[in-house]
């Protein structure tokens, strides 16, 4: 019999196990009840992360395995206030991130990809080019383009059907 045993005392679970056995049950839900708090998926497990290195430290002091979990949430909601506390200061003593640019490489293909569009349409008959370019490059409503070209709003739609269907069988033609 175990000194633990004869002196009354439960046996201590393997804290390593005890943490992995919470990884497995409860991280994706953990992720989850995160994503409540903070915005970003990527901080939500991070934070997540986290909570499992804290509990790993202090493993050894669990007695209730049961409450494990429950001591996982309270460090996930801590940490997730915490967070946007940071987040709010942090925002308001930082100027505005610079968006990143485009590689060379993805604005040479965004060119040329621009480049056969616009080839398309110009090679379409001259109502479906005068459609779809008030359509999807002015962005007007069937109503407006009718007015413009003085058409139906029946032709209009006409119009547009044949000269999506012509784009899009140009388009899948290119190499």
């Amino acid at each position: 019999m175990s000194a633990e045993v004869r002196l009354g005392r439960r046996p201590q679970a393997d804290p390593a196990a005890i943490v992995l056995a919470l990884y497995s049950a409860e991280a994706a839900s953990l992720v989850q009840m995160a994503r409540w708090y903070v915005e970003d998926k990527t901080a939500a497990e991070d934070l997540v992360q986290e909570a499992f290195i804290r509990l790993a430290r202090a493993a050894h002091r669990i007695e209730d395995s049961a409450k494990g979990a429950a001591y996982l949430r309270s460090i996930v909601i801590n940490l997730a206030r915490d967070h946007n506390r940071r987040g709010l200061v942090s925002l308001r003593h930082r100027p505005p991130a610079q968006p990143d640019e485009p590689s060379a490489e993805a604005t040479a293909s965004g060119r040329a990809a621009r480049r056969e569009v616009i080839e398309a349409v110009r090679a379409l008959p001259r109502r479906q080019r005068d459609c779809v370019t008030l359509r999807y490059f002015y962005e007007l409503g069937i109503p407006e383009i009718a007015e413009t070209l003085g058409l139906s709003a029946n032709s209009v739609k006409t119009h547009l059907q044949r000269g999506l269907r012509a784009l899009e069988k140009s388009l899948e033609d290119q190499p």
